[in-house]
Order: C-alpha cells, then sequence, then structure tokens
C-alpha cells in the first residue's frame, strides 16, 4: 500500500480530538452521566480488588523501585508516584481480574483505562472536581469505543488485544481532557498514542502480561498528553491513515465511517455493560444459558453427562481453546473452565477463580465431558451477536435439556441494575475497605457531580488497604 493513497476517512482523527477537548458536563444527556457514575463505582471497586492481586503487586514493586516524584496515589497502598507510573498501576490493577467494565462492539473495557488515568491526573493538577472527573472518563469512553467500532472484531481476530490497543485512545482522551489540552493538542496526543498502542491476544492463554496492557495503555495515555502539551507532535491522520495508519494496520477490515458517525448524539457510554462473573465477557451468555438449565433442573454435576455450547467463531476462537490449567488469567479466558464452574458451583466469581481451584480434579474431569462448536446460525446474525450462545446439557438419565440466549444478564441490552453494581462493588471490596468506607465511596459517588473536590475520594482508593 502506498503513502500516497487517499485517507480512509479525511480528518476523523482530527474532528474526534476536537469533540473530546471540546465536551462540557452541560452538553453530556443525563442518562450518560447516571451511566457513568455506575461505570465509575464499578471501576473503583475492580481497580481496588485488583490492586491486591500478585500480578498488580510486581507493577507496584518495579514502579516504586523507580523513585519517581509523588504526583499521584497509586490504589491500596498509601504511597505515591507519577502521574503515569500511577496510571500503570492502577490501570492494570482494573483490568487483574476480568471484572471491569466492557463495551461489547469495540471490545474494550473503558473502567479501567478511563477511571485510573483520569483521577490520577485530577490529583495531580489539582482544584478537580466531580464533574471534570465524569467529563474526561466520558471523553475517553467515547473515543475509545469509537476506535475499537471503526476496527471491528477483526483486530481481535489478527490476535492484538482491543485493551493495549483500541484502549490507548481511551487513556489518551481522559488525560487530554482532564490535563486541558485544546483541539490540537489533543490530536497530537492522540497522534503519539497510536503509535504506543500494543497487546497481543496469545497473553489470554497462561501470562499475567495481558493485564499490563491495560496498564501500559493508561500509561502511554498519560505520556502522550503531556508530551503533546509541551509541543510533541503526533501523526495527525494516526486512524485514517492509508499506510500504517491505525485501523489498516491492525484491522483486514475496518469501518473508518463509525470512527465520526452520530459525533455527540449518539453515546457509545449507553452501550457500556458490566460484569455478573469473572471471566471474559464473551462467555457470559453460555454461562447464564448453563445457569439456567441447572437452576430450573436441579441439576447437581454428576447429574451431567455432557454439555454442548454451540457459538458464533469470534468467541470459539477466543475462548474455545483446550483447557490445560495454566493460570488465572487462562481460567478467566476459557469456555471450558467457566461452564465447568457453573455446573458445580452455580457461579464463576471470584472464589472459583483461586489457585486451588484451578487443577481440583472435578474441575477437569468435568471438562471432558463439555464440548463446544462454531455455530453457523450464530455466525449469521453478525457481529452484534456474537457473545449469542446455545447450550445443550444431556444427563446422565438420558435427558437433553437446552437454552439460547441471545444476550447475557449486564449488557446494554440487558442491565444490570444500579442495585446490582452496588451489590457487585460492595462484594469486591469488602477484604479491602472498612464498611464504614464502603457505604462513604458509593455515597460519594451518588452525589459526584455536587462534589466540589476530589480529596476524599482519592484519600480513600488511595489508603492502605484494610485489613478487618
Amino acid at each position: 500500500m502506498s503513502a500516497s493513497q487517499p485517507p480512509l476517512l479525511a480528518d476523523a482523527t482530527r474532528e474526534l480530538a476536537r469533540f473530546s477537548a471540546q465536551l462540557r458536563f452541560e452538553h453530556v444527556p443525563a442518562q450518560v452521566v447516571s451511566r457513568m457514575k455506575l461505570s465509575l463505582l464499578d471501576s473503583i471497586g475492580v481497580c481496588l480488588h485488583g490492586v491486591t492481586l500478585p500480578w498488580t503487586r510486581h507493577v507496584q514493586a518495579m514502579v516504586e523501585a523507580e523513585g519517581a516524584a509523588a504526583q499521584a496515589s497509586i490504589f491500596g497502598s498509601g504511597k505515591k508516584t507519577s502521574m503515569a507510573n500511577a496510571a500503570l498501576v492502577n490501570a492494570t490493577a482494573g483490568h487483574a481480574f476480568e471484572l471491569d467494565d466492557i463495551h461489547k462492539e469495540s471490545i474494550i473495557h473503558p473502567g479501567s483505562l478511563a477511571f485510573p488515568v483520569a483521577l490520577a491526573c485530577a490529583e495531580h493538577k489539582g482544584g478537580a472536581d466531580g464533574r471534570s472527573l465524569l467529563t474526561a472518563m466520558i471523553a475517553g469512553y467515547e473515543v475509545g469505543a469509537r476506535v475499537g467500532n471503526a476496527a471491528t472484531v477483526r483486530l481481535l481476530l489478527q490476535g492484538f488485544h482491543p485493551q493495549g490497543t483500541s484502549g490507548a485512545f481511551a487513556a489518551a482522551a481522559s488525560a487530554a481532557h482532564m490535563l486541558g489540552l485544546d483541539a490540537l493538542a489533543t490530536l497530537h496526543a492522540f497522534g503519539i498514542v497510536g503509535s504506543q498502542a500494543g497487546g497481543l491476544m496469545a497473553a489470554q492463554e497462561g501470562a499475567m502480561v495481558k493485564r499490563f496492557h491495560s496498564g501500559r495503555a493508561a500509561q502511554s495515555g498519560i505520556y502522550s498528553a503531556l508530551l503533546a502539551s509541551r509541543g510533541f507532535t503526533g501523526i495527525e491522520d494516526v486512524l485514517e491513515a492509508a499506510y500504517g495508519g491505525f485501523l489498516v494496520t491492525h484491522s483486514d477490515a475496518p469501518a473508518p465511517q463509525k470512527l465520526t458517525a452520530g459525533l455527540g448524539t449518539i453515546w457509545e457510554t449507553l452501550n457500556v455493560g458490566y460484569k455478573s462473573y469473572a471471566a471474559v465477557t464473551s462467555i457470559h451468555t453460555a454461562l447464564d444459558a448453563l445457569a439456567a438449565i441447572v437452576r430450573d433442573n436441579k441439576l447437581a454435576a454428576d447429574d451431567i453427562a455432557e454439555i454442548e455450547a454451540s457459538l458464533s467463531r469470534a468467541t470459539y476462537v477466543h475462548c474455545a481453546w483446550e483447557y490445560k490449567a495454566q493460570g488465572v488469567t487462562a481460567a478467566q479466558m476459557n469456555l471450558y473452565y467457566g461452564l465447568a464452574m457453573i455446573a458445580l458451583d452455580g457461579t464463576a466469581f471470584v472464589e472459583q477463580y483461586r489457585e486451588e481451584r484451578l487443577r481440583d480434579p472435578r474441575v477437569l474431569d468435568l471438562i471432558t465431558r463439555i464440548k463446544a462448536r462454531i455455530d453457523p446460525q450464530i455466525e449469521a446474525m453478525g457481529a452484534q451477536f456474537r457473545h449469542a450462545a446455545r447450550v445443550r446439557v444431556t444427563t446422565r438419565d438420558g435427558r437433553t435439556l437446552s437454552a439460547e440466549l441471545l444476550t447475557r444478564r449486564g449488557a446494554a441490552e440487558n442491565p444490570l441494575t444500579p442495585a446490582d453494581i452496588e451489590h457487585k462493588f460492595r462484594q469486591v471490596v469488602r477484604a479491602c475497605l472498612a464498611p464504614a468506607q464502603i457505604e462513604r465511596v458509593i455515597a460519594l459517588v451518588h452525589g459526584i457531580e455536587q462534589q466540589t473536590q476530589l480529596d476524599e475520594l482519592v484519600a480513600i482508593v488511595g489508603a492502605p488497604t484494610w485489613r478487618g
């Protein structure tokens, strides 16, 4: 491909940068604000849980050894480091246990990027209020989701991790907005961060590094905004460039029109969903279907002779690979392990992904009775239904029980309620925050748009993890 070829969509990066830089709280519809407050509470919870995990601790230890300027809090530690390094640790924490929110079409988890970035920048900048935090996060959600939408699911199927690639733009938008960059500087922040985007999906099959993709994207977002604020320039058409641009490099079938279609009137933030399982989102519908079969028929795991899951090609490729007990990350990304947990425990949340369960003989035995296949009918529905699933259970007494679900519980089309999000928050932070702190965070988030400063929220999430 020649560098002289016309761009995929002229001025798309510039238009996104202008929108992001000029976004104001009063421009945002009330329902978008309400959704972002749910994402804020959810993101606080998953970040605080994530800082307790070994892979995040490794990143934190590396950052502490560097001894950077004390600008922003490392969550759950009582310590500070530079803005960029705080985001590195805190966004790794946000993606540390497959609990973070998800935008289905773009396949990014914007909360574990936008929240750590925006709060780190706000803490160092000083004087930020609740409205500015929400607005910076919304800028990140809108930009990151549109970049992922335009890259399409082909980015994932080519082996790139959306969180570290498309997600880098969410981080840059949130950082640039919170730091007050104008449209031109934001354009250059996007042009810089696009060159830093990275992450390979092979990480899902047994490595800690998948979590780090989120942290690096967040760190790159802050570095890109800081460099742009100093006059450092990036690729001005980084998204749409016909040669070496983000879309053509990461996707063999991009949809560039999705970068700007309905910008400012169609809010991608409203298409964000939340997780009720501590597992990759792609398998949640299959888990829901099996849970319904088990519950409605009062089945025990020993009653089951075989489970067959019929899926889209994207979900099959992403999640239906041979389970080998390669670690927590691999278990959370694996269809067979998740279905086994539903059959055995009735859920797949934090306790089901403890190291000691990964090689449980009952789990390994049940996995031998689980099959998966690509369903041509689901595949024909298109990318919008790539999470759809048909599950069939054959019992030892000869019954065949089936369930078909097109949408998982927690998706934007089948949402969790605010009460559900609060319940999840309490569950994931009960070992991190004292009971009074838990209730205080919930109250702060409920009224965040009235908060004239963020000091109390920063103090709570930055304090050493509570041990009750």
